[in-house]
């Protein structure tokens, strides 16, 4: 299979630490997001949509959305399990997961596409053509961000990782989540969140975070 990904853009890498987990191999296929070249229209006849990741399983299908990728290989592989093992765990994880893409990763990407130049007629991601950013969304999106660090002080003060004791994809998007915040729309990492760090350090170890 062949995966259509951008190194520091945080949906292909929950997909790359997905499949590091699961210890499977892939082909791989970087495109510069900065650059427009998701939109060429070699990548737009594989993926209308424009967006990163895609993955081209080995008979020519097509997946996308980082989350449906991570699913299906879920299902073709399921050990180390990676979105829970029962009904009760499966909706725990998916839960804290939605969270985190709502609260945490759309306000990044808010203040991501927002401040930065090149994306001034992209304030959207994918093909839909030309949107303007809307500056006073950087302001709102890192407020939305203090607040869900501070969530996620609580809520790890009591549990080794997002949900309970075993890793999961919710662990996964939560990394990339602040990695691509502090590092890609320069929010600064919170100083005063003991438990969010001991969490952080704890999933930053593992050897699938360098995928």
């Amino acid at each position: 299979m062949l995966l259509y990904d951008q190194q520091n853009a945080p949906n292909p890498r929950r997909v790359r630490i997905f499949l590091a987990e699961k210890n499977l191999a892939y082909d791989r296929k970087q495109l510069n997001i900065v650059q427009g070249e998701n939109l060429s229209t070699e990548f737009l006849a594989i993926n209308p949509r424009g967006c990163l990741p895609t993955l081209v399983l080995d008979d020519g299908t097509v997946l996308d959305e980082s989350v449906a990728i991570c699913r299906y290989v879920e299902e073709l592989y399921p050990n180390p399990p990676l979105m829970g093992t029962d009904a009760l765990s499966k909706a725990r994880i998916e839960a804290r997961q939605r969270h985190i893409e709502f609260d945490g990763l759309l306000p990044a990407s808010e203040v991501f596409r927002n401040a930065y130049p090149r994306f001034q007629t992209r304030g959207v991601g994918g093909s839909v053509g030309e949107v303007n950013a809307i500056p006073e969304l950087v302001a709102r999106g890192k407020t939305l961000m203090s607040i869900f660090f501070a969530r996620l002080e609580v809520e790890l003060h009591h549990s080794q990782y997002i949900v309970g004791g075993e890793f999961s994809i919710a662990d996964i998007t939560a990394l990339c989540t602040l990695d691509f915040a502090t590092t890609q729309a320069r929010i600064p990492f919170p100083t005063n969140c003991p438990a969010l760090q001991r969490w952080y350090q704890t999933v930053s170890a593992r050897p699938s975070a360098k995928a």
